[in-house]
């Protein structure tokens, strides 16, 4: 039961994507084979932007069960990252897509349209996620969206149900406005989360 409830969560916070943008997204592209640069005296010098590279000391365990646990956790990131970048990307596009929709009408059709599409591309896979999964997951939202899950269904939902459906989960454990903790509480999570993205684990 706890896991279906999650899962039916989890989906609608997939389709959480009628907010306002709290930042402009740019690109900065430039024509293929041509490349930044900046002329010094006759000399033209290339400018290349190489990758951050990130250096961890080895993790000491105190125990095997620790290291266990540790283990675990590189497997749920592993396994939960991918959602929320999907979360994250879905609200920019979405949002730039609704902006050029006529009015409210058109854009509530497409919203019903999309939530129909995302329940049956995801139900399957999200209803395979533990119940620690999914807390992680929402923490992950927060770090890729910048907003707790809480906030994202409150502007998708309302005050009243995103307010219900934080306390469901608190009843479970786990709380809807939970706030990533990087430098904090979070921050073996973001190690991961950061050697993951890098492929170093």
């Amino acid at each position: 039961m706890v896991r279906i409830i999650l899962y039916i969560f989890l989906l609608f916070l997939v389709c959480c994507i009628k907010i306002n943008a709290q930042q402009t997204f740019k690109m900065n592209t430039l024509p293929e084979n041509y490349y930044k640069a900046y002329v010094n005296g006759k000399d033209t010098i290339a400018i290349i932007n190489l990758r951050e590279v990130y250096v961890f000391p080895k993790v000491k365990f105190k125990n095997k069960r620790e290291e266990q646990k540790y283990n675990k956790l590189v497997r749920d990131v592993k396994r939960t990252l991918p959602y929320a970048k999907m979360v994250y990307e879905t609200l920019i596009e979405t949002y730039e897509y609704m902006e050029t929709l006529p009015n409210e009408k058109a854009r509530q059709a497409h919203l019903k349209l999309m939530e129909k599409d995302l329940f049956k591309q995801y139900k399957p896979e999200l209803k395979k996620l533990s119940f620690s999964q999914g807390k992680l997951l929402i923490k992950l939202i927060d770090r890729e969206c910048n907003q707790s899950s809480y906030n994202l269904l409150k502007a998708y939902l309302g005050s009243f149900r995103a307010g219900f459906w934080n306390i469901f989960a608190g009843m479970f454990g786990a709380s809807l406005k939970s706030e990533y903790d990087p430098k904090g509480k979070d921050a073996l999570t973001e190690r991961i989360v950061i050697m993951v993205e890098n492929g170093l684990i």
